[in-house]
């Protein structure tokens, strides 16, 4: 049967006092008499007992009722010890498939980071808030701002899994929870004038313009270019897709940012291309901008 009631007590300890004839007082004299804590008692979810110690009663009460109601919802279990180390090579594996690729990619880049400053040797249970903020303090001398907030936010959400559903750490210990987003005054928008991106077509071959004009026309993602194939390309209506790919022969997995699949009109001229570039890709080649030879196994 499950445990599920905390309990508060007594916990005695030194000698026990003596009466004026030498005898062991008695039990009730012993709050009066006697060296004492106060002990919070709890079972996790294996029938593991645990407790935690204070020397004062209101601050034991505190306590007990919070992690009454943690043992109510499941969430009473003692941290589980794993390295930072540990955590990111786990990460990086569990979320395969969960996230896109480039998304677990800056995951992984913001914890080796933070790594680098803690320490991979640092147990998870250990990385305080102190620890966080100075590495955010440290991050404020990049350049951009904009660099530390989503560091922040990246690995904010990060903790939080190691909370929920992983179990590294206690809810409500999640060093990065209380670091606040830094302020940046916003900037205009850089574009490149036509006549500039014109000067670069000059210059440029048939790869290079029909690549630079397909990412300017249609606003296409880097990312997205490289894993549109000419399946996604509809000649006739003039659009592109950028739509999830499952692994297949010559194809590799891949999911668009944020799962979005967009369906992108596109003017003549690059359609113009790449039907030129069509004409030269390598045979069963199924992407438009990514070279055969990545593929190729000959």
């Amino acid at each position: 049967m499950a445990h599920t009631k905390v309990t508060l007590t007594r916990k005695w300890y030194g000698k026990i006092s003596k009466d004026k004839h030498g005898n062991s007082i008695p039990k009730n004299l012993w709050p009066k008499r006697r060296k004492y804590s106060w002990e919070v008692r709890w079972y996790d979810s294996e029938g593991k007992r645990l407790s935690k110690s204070f020397k004062d009663r209101k601050e034991a009460d505190q306590h007990a009722r919070q992690i009454q109601d943690k043992v109510e919802r499941g969430k009473a279990d003692k941290p589980k010890q794993i390295t930072l180390g540990e955590f990111i090579k786990e990460h990086a594996e569990l979320m395969k498939g969960q996230v896109t690729y480039a998304t677990l990619e800056d995951q992984v880049r913001a914890l080796a980071s933070f790594a680098d400053h803690v320490g991979e040797n640092k147990l998870f249970a250990k990385i305080t808030p102190r620890h966080a903020e100075s590495f955010i303090h440290r991050l404020s001398k990049v350049p951009s701002v904009n660099t530390v907030s989503k560091d922040t936010r990246t690995l904010k959400g990060i903790f939080n899994r190691a909370i929920d559903p992983c179990g590294y750490l206690a809810e409500g210990c999640n060093p990065f929870a209380r670091i606040r987003k830094r302020k940046v005054s916003a900037s205009p928008v850089t574009y490149v004038p036509p006549e500039n991106f014109h000067k670069v077509l000059s210059v440029s071959n048939l790869w290079w313009q029909t690549f630079l004009t397909m990412i300017y026309t249609s606003r296409a993602r880097r990312n997205e270019a490289f894993n549109l194939t000419w399946s996604d390309v509809d000649f006739e209506n003039q659009t592109v897709q950028f739509v999830p790919k499952k692994s297949e022969e010559a194809i590799l997995a891949w999911e668009p940012k944020d799962h979005e699949i967009r369906i992108i009109p596109i003017p003549e001229q690059i359609v113009l291309l790449l039907t030129d570039l069509q004409s030269e890709a390598a045979e069963g080649n199924p992407y438009v901008f990514w070279r055969w030879s990545v593929y190729s196994t000959s």
